[in-house]
């Protein structure tokens, strides 16, 4: 793939994660109607702005800087230069504890520690329905998937798909869509889904007192074993998913169904702060340079900014904006109206009267009208924003440098991108000019007819998933108390996340299944140090 580091800037400290002064400078659905933020129509080249972003231009010196900071290593016997601090500045210290992603950046200002405590505790807070004597807290549903944010995003990690029968189904759910519907022109490659005509974009498990849910999430799994080179077993579990007991009758004939498990949230803002420009120097959709891997960019309609946007947030990058994502969860997943989505009824959809004539937790007095007003979704924004990313561990190890130097010679590092820089921003110290070490491109890839799920979303197809981010990978047991890995969570363990890889990802897949064992060994260790 292309690796042309086009417009790449920023003048590096001595720390390559701390901000620079600015003086120093040389989901929800398409039915889902949001209020507009932003005048005017879009035009087909409007998605690649960041109005989202106080962006301090970079210099022509600085790009040239960090064109050198980010070329790809030449030594692998020791460590690159801030290696050990995935996020810059704002990396945490290492804690090997269910507490590990919970905690915010060292570079934030001190007097904005409250504002991350008090959006912590909106994260954490359980709705409750209405009316209620609780009015700061009422508003749930009728129809949810979850009480809280942090039910889904398990100390602000992972989720994982239930583990038996009676396990809870909180942070994992499906997605659904039907083929057709409105077109967007200002998207270009976009494929029209709607919702489904009764059960919506998403499929709603939980319910008030009086209301029925819409349905459950039923999951069968079926066993595949590999055999690797040197004779090791790998069982890997597929999942089929279906819609059971629905209350309303039948689903669409054509519905498509996407499971999904929440994502982990730490590292976001810096994600949100890399430019654009950098991300689409890597994309090379038409596989010009001929390496068989084609990252094309998700643009998607930003009902935040009501215009098309560049997809960064979600398994297939269908938000652009933290915000926006926060607030369409608050909606989809809680049924709480919002300043993006002003709607008491959450995602009942028209067929669903009862549900949508149900008492709101919207009152002329509180909250703006809302259910969550502006205040609370901007606190949850910024907590969600500044959810900081662990130091790595035994970098220096020998086995460890061995895995990253398999992992850039087989091609892993080809999609799973290892290092950006962030915007210089005004006014944001924790996200402003760092190096950073995701481990992503933030584009979407095609990963074969395996992990397919046959939904699209914006332009992505339904073989089409964003590059995870790999840092953290290694405390997602830690954290939540399950390995879960992919968007569905169907792998209970790296390697078998690694096999799942086909599509473009299939020649390093299968370069993996190749290795010695020392080498597979020294491979998974360097995973387990991000």
């Amino acid at each position: 793939m292309a690796r042309v580091l086009v417009g790449m800037a920023v003048a590096l400290a001595a720390s390559l994660g701390a901000a620079v002064a600015p003086g120093l400078s040389d989901t929800p659905s398409d039915a889902l109607r949001a209020v507009p933020l932003a005048p005017g129509p879009a035009t087909a080249t409007d998605w690649q702005a960041e109005p989202h972003l106080p962006i301090i231009p970079r210099t022509r010196a600085e790009a040239a800087r960090i064109a050198a900071v980010l070329s790809p290593p030449a030594d692998f016997t020791r460590p690159e230069p801030f290696e050990d601090k995935p996020a810059g500045a704002a990396t945490a210290r290492f804690v090997p504890n269910a507490d590990a992603f919970s905690h915010f950046p060292p570079n934030l200002p001190r007097a904005r520690e409250m504002d991350f405590k008090l959006g912590n505790a909106i994260f954490r807070k359980l709705w409750v329905g209405a009316p209620s004597s609780t009015r700061g807290s009422d508003g749930l549903g009728p129809l949810y998937n979850a009480r809280a944010c942090q039910n889904c995003h398990i100390k602000d990690g992972r989720g994982h798909l239930p583990q038996g029968p009676d396990d809870s189904r909180v942070s994992a759910f499906l997605r659904l869509s039907v083929p057709g519907g409105p077109a967007r022109p200002e998207i270009p490659d976009y494929i029209p889904t709607s919702p489904d005509p009764v059960y919506g974009a998403q499929l709603q498990d939980l319910a008030l007192a009086g209301f029925l849910a819409e349905a459950r999430m039923g999951v069968a799994w079926t066993e595949e074993p590999v055999t690797l080179a040197d004779g090791t077993v790998v069982t890997l579990r597929r999942p089929s998913f279906a819609v059971e007991d629905p209350a309303h009758g039948a689903p669409h004939p054509d519905l498509q169904i996407s499971a999904r498990v929440a994502p982990q949230m730490i590292g976001l803002g810096l994600l949100e702060a890399v430019p654009v420009a950098d991300i689409l120097a890597l994309a090379d959709a038409d596989d010009r340079d001929g390496d068989g891997i084609s990252g094309r960019p998700q643009i998607v309609w930003s009902s935040e900014f009501d215009r098309p946007m560049l997809g960064r947030f979600g398994h297939k990058a269908g938000n652009a904006t933290i915000r926006e994502q926060s607030a369409s969860a608050f909606l989809g997943d809680m049924g709480l109206s919002n300043p993006l989505f002003p709607f008491p009824f959450g995602e009942c959809s028209e067929a669903q009267a009862a549900c949508r004539a149900a008492p709101a937790g919207q009152e002329p007095d509180v909250r703006e009208g809302l259910e969550v007003d502006g205040l609370g979704l901007d606190l949850v924004t910024f907590y969600s924003r500044n959810l900081a990313v662990p130091a790595r561990r035994d970098l220096d190890d020998p086995q460890v440098l061995r895995g990253k130097k398999i992992a850039h010679d087989i091609g892993c590092t080809s999609c799973h991108n290892p290092k950006f820089v962030t915007h210089r921003l005004d006014g944001r110290p924790e996200q402003s000019f760092q190096l950073i070490w995701p481990h992503s491109d933030m584009l979407l890839h095609d990963m074969g007819e395996g992990l397919a799920d046959n939904r699209p979303e914006s332009r992505a197809t339904g073989r089409e998933w964003r590059t995870a981010p790999l840092w953290g990978i290694s405390l997602n047991g830690t954290v939540t108390g399950v390995e879960s890995y992919l968007h569905d969570g169907r792998a209970r363990s790296l390697i078998e996340a690694i096999l799942w890889h086909g599509g473009e990802a299939q020649p390093a897949r299968d370069a993996v299944v190749a290795l010695p064992t020392p080498d597979r060994k020294a491979l998974i260790a360097w995973l387990r140090s991000l």
